[in-house]
């Protein structure tokens, strides 16, 4: 069984996603203290808080998952899986098309994989979902053009005060995030760009890149006071920015715009009071929304694509299943040809010799027998016919 346990910016607000995210945790972790589950992949970004498990055991009756919350999206199978091949094909996405999904997941599957719960079934189908997305966005202008959720900010940005010309910017953040920001600035006719970061030879290397100033985080207040616009996007547990915070500082509130796209937000709500124009994930909706319009044309070529690759992960997983029949088959075969070869090479005169003639003879024996029984296993798997497989377990009794 393959399960997603999952929260997204299609069934809640940032505020809301913040806390289901939680709620999302401790099932699963109550999921693992009950099942001890081996195999599982998390994926959290800044609009989407997702794992995907396989179990042999997890059954879509399972008490735990009759949950109150109804704002856990619980998938089971081939629906679990479909959705995966969506996410990272940038249909699922807030901003349709963005490629920033496409490393998010592969970043998740190497960090399971170095961590050693990603097994052999999440390696095939993740391997196949990164395949897909890198095949859709060939083959398709699903992502065509600047598509990311930092372009987006500066769509905001500039639907709300114009253009960005001749204004001051501060970034908060160089990770991922903000670097999406930065590129996106990168084409603006800025005044003054600014990079804040926590470690500082971080902001350093990303504002050279943008032939803007790096200031250390210490000083945020002072650039606070001279910014038009604020991008943040950290990754800190807590808001970095208050309104107690911008009352220390002597500055026109009413004149700053700040947009949050981090996740939990760096930007309090409360700094409204104070008159500040300030934006989160939930405000890029609207530019979201232009940016699926005028790529609904490429649904269509998008979903073949991954309605026919779904179709050879299928046959694949049913190979898969044959698979573990052919190697216990393979490993019983060897097993008697090897008791056989030395049964007769103990008859024999010249042991080393007749021996090495008995060794080719029944290797050559057992490949031939295995070949036909490989290849018709296998068909039988692809074409769906389990019972045949299950037929062949039972004939050859491998647990035996």
């Amino acid at each position: 069984m393959i399960l997603n346990l999952r929260v997204d910016h299609k069934i809640a607000d940032i505020q809301s996603m913040e806390i289901i995210s939680k709620d999302i945790d401790d099932l699963f972790w109550k999921l693992q203290d009950k099942y001890s589950i081996g195999e599982y992949i998390e994926i959290s970004t800044c609009n989407r808080k997702e794992y995907y498990i396989h179990s042999k055991f997890i059954h879509e009756d399972e008490e735990l998952l009759s949950h109150e919350n109804q704002n856990i999206v619980i998938d089971y199978g081939q629906s679990a899986v479909m959705h995966l091949l969506r996410m990272t094909s940038g249909l699922e996405s807030m901003i349709v098309g963005e490629d920033q999904i496409l490393g998010q997941v592969k970043d998740a599957k190497h960090k399971a994989l170095k961590q050693h719960h990603c097994g052999r079934v999440l390696d095939s189908v993740f391997t196949k979902a990164i395949h897909v997305g890198q095949v859709v966005r060939n083959k398709t202008n699903i992502n065509k053009g600047s598509v990311s959720i930092g372009s987006a900010a500066i769509d905001l940005a500039e639907k709300h005060i114009g253009s960005l010309a001749d204004k001051s910017v501060l970034v908060i953040g160089a990770g991922k995030m903000g670097r999406l920001v930065a590129k996106a600035l990168s084409e603006k006719d800025l005044q003054a760009i600014f990079v804040a970061n926590r470690t500082y030879y971080v902001a350093v290397e990303l504002a050279k890149d943008l032939g803007g100033e790096a200031i250390l985080f210490n000083d945020l207040e002072k650039f606070l006071a001279t910014a038009d616009v604020v991008i943040s996007a950290t990754s800190a547990p807590h808001a970095i920015i208050t309104k107690d915070r911008l009352l220390g500082i002597d500055m026109d509130y009413e004149d700053i715009m700040m947009i949050d796209i981090a996740n939990p937000r760096d930007i309090s709500e409360d700094v409204r009071d104070l008159g500040v124009k300030s934006f989160n994930i939930d405000n890029l909706r609207e530019i979201a929304d232009e940016n699926t319009r005028l790529r609904r044309n490429e649904f269509v070529d998008a979903e073949n694509i991954i309605n026919d690759e779904f179709i050879l992960l299928k046959e694949s997983f049913k190979i898969m299943e044959v698979d573990d029949v052919l190697g216990s088959l393979r490993v019983a075969m060897e097993e008697i040809r090897q008791r056989e070869v030395e049964k007769a090479s103990s008859k024999l005169v010249d042991v080393d010799d007749n021996g090495k003639i008995l060794n080719n003879l029944t290797n050559s024996i057992v490949n031939k027998i295995f070949f036909d029984i490989s290849k018709n296993l296998k068909k039988a798997a692809k074409e769906g016919n389990k019972d045949i497989v299950d037929a062949a377990d039972y004939i050859f009794n491998f647990n035996d």
